[in-house]
């Protein structure tokens, strides 16, 4: 079982808006929303013909939600060379997609208030399943352009070896 320690002076849950991603041993620069890390596991009910009218319940299969990562549009190709592993435009016939390489375990490290590394979670097994490197343009907006990457994935966990840091006092 893990174990955890607990800062009791803590009373603040940790900010969403600290946080970077890392894929290929390095951060990827730039990325502003990560979509929620999700499981679902499916109930199967199941009943024998002796027992009363209600029904038993046990777990099922497991899946896992895929999630988006987004960023504001630049040179950097960290986005468009991966989703090119799926399916790359111009490939030939057979060598549309790299299968040897086409999935990235990826980490998503928080950070607090203060910049320390809080929580860090891996994710498994990812691969591009949307990409989207331009947005929507409208000339009567003032906004960012944004490129989105939709990763699939086969399950994620904490990794326990990041404990709460001592937190810096003033």
């Amino acid at each position: 079982m893990a174990q955890f320690t607990v800062n009791a002076q803590r009373y603040d849950p940790y900010k969403n808006f600290k946080f970077r991603v890392k894929w290929d041993g390095r951060y990827v620069a730039g990325v502003s929303k990560v979509g929620a890390l999700k499981r679902t596991t499916e109930v199967v009910k199941h009943r024998e013909g002796g027992d009363p009218s209600t029904s038993r319940k046990s777990p099922g299969r497991t899946e896992f939600e895929a999630i988006t990562l987004e960023r504001g549009v630049t040179h950097d190709l960290e986005f468009e060379n991966w989703a090119n592993k799926v399916w790359n435009f111009g490939g030939g016939a057979g060598a549309e997609t790299s299968l040897a390489d086409f999935r990235k375990d990826i980490l998503l490290d928080i950070f607090n208030e203060a910049g320390q590394l809080v929580l860090s979670y891996r994710i498994f097994r990812c691969w591009v399943s949307e990409y989207q490197p331009l947005p929507d343009f409208d000339a009567n907006t003032n906004a960012v352009a944004i490129a989105h990457l939709k990763l699939e994935n086969e399950g994620f966990e904490r990794d326990i070896s990041v404990v709460e840091p001592a937190e810096v006092t003033l």
